[in-house]
């Protein structure tokens, strides 16, 4: 039988040709596949680290977001690609205590490389939970030893902005004046939202606000407002007949006309609490995430919030 045998000079040919398809095939996997060149690969966990982030990044970054747009951020899970994302990233940028997925793969792939807003601000403890709230599928989530809301006071959101300029300044000297002068611009326009929401709220018949999930005590720390919530950091967990009673009754006494529900996380519990107390819904909206196709942003979001706050709350 006569056996054909490649000739020794077609061998090493055949190699690098193996070779290149490999490497293609590795070029294709990795984690900076997308990333224009010469731009600052940023990963932010969620929307408004995400707007953030694009808002001081500029032409100069290429920002991803790791929730998508019309998701409920809290219980995200990551895939691979990913952690393989925030594992090859120039910076990181996330709130600790919200997704404990991130806050792991930042904390085994991106440690030097990363910024949690909530390291970079006073932060408040977190709110009182009844112990009869209902875990979310069977599981408890995991507890944070603070609020992890720190995005819904602008002024906290300000000082996240400036430390943002200068983290991507150190990243990429080249264009540090560019991240700086963006992240004074940020920050001059959150901290005139700040204004508004202080002069919007500053006088008004009631103080108290009904919310759907334990999400706005930094809103209420900062404003003078005072949060009831329905749910308690995590929209997903539900409050027991026992605790809905006890919020009706509450809702009753405190005089409030208004029960807030989101437009990410299910309102029919808010809803349930509204007409047993005998008062009407609005949107709060926590802007944890944006839906798909909005055109709203971080501050066009948190200006409707102050429209609906101010008669709910009967502000003059």
């Amino acid at each position: 039988m006569l056996r054909l045998r490649p000739s020794p000079r077609a061998l090493p040919a055949a190699a690098l040709a193996l070779a290149g398809l490999a490497a293609g095939l590795a070029g294709c996997a990795g984690a900076d596949a997308g990333v224009p060149p010469g731009k600052t690969a940023v990963v932010a966990s969620f929307y408004p680290m995400a707007w953030l982030a694009e808002r001081v990044g500029g032409d100069d970054a290429f920002v991803r977001t790791l929730t998508e747009p019309g998701t409920e951020p809290h219980d995200l899970e990551l895939t691979a690609r990913q952690v393989a994302d925030i594992e090859d990233a120039d910076l990181a940028v996330y709130v600790g205590g919200v997704q404990p997925a991130v806050d792991d793969a930042v904390g085994r792939h991106a440690r030097g490389r990363s910024l949690d807003a909530a390291d970079l601000v006073e932060k408040l403890p977190p709110p009182g939970e009844t112990d009869d709230e209902e875990a979310h599928d069977g599981v408890r989530h995991r507890e944070s030893s603070y609020d992890p809301h720190v995005w819904l006071d602008p002024s906290r959101m300000a000082t996240v902005a400036t430390a943002l300029g200068e983290r991507l300044a150190a990243a990429d000297p080249a264009r540090a004046a560019g991240y700086r002068r963006r992240a004074g611009a940020a920050a001059g326009e959150l901290t005139a939202l700040d204004r508004a929401f202080r002069d919007g709220l500053r006088t008004c018949a009631r103080r108290d606000i009904v919310t759907a999930h334990a999400a706005f005590g930094y809103l209420a720390d900062r404003y003078g407002l005072r949060q009831i919530p329905v749910a308690g950091v995590d929209p997903s967990g539900g409050p027991s007949p026992k605790r809905l009673a006890e919020l009706t009754r509450l809702v009753s006494a405190s005089g409030a006309t208004t029960v807030f529900t989101e437009t990410l996380a299910s309102p029919k519990v808010a809803e349930a609490l509204a007409r047993e107390a005998g008062v009407r819904t609005a949107v709060l909206d926590p802007v944890e995430g944006v839906e798909d196709g909005s055109s709203g942003d971080y501050l066009t979001i948190m200006r409707e919030n102050l429209r609906t706050l101010r008669p709910a709350l009967e502000c003059t």
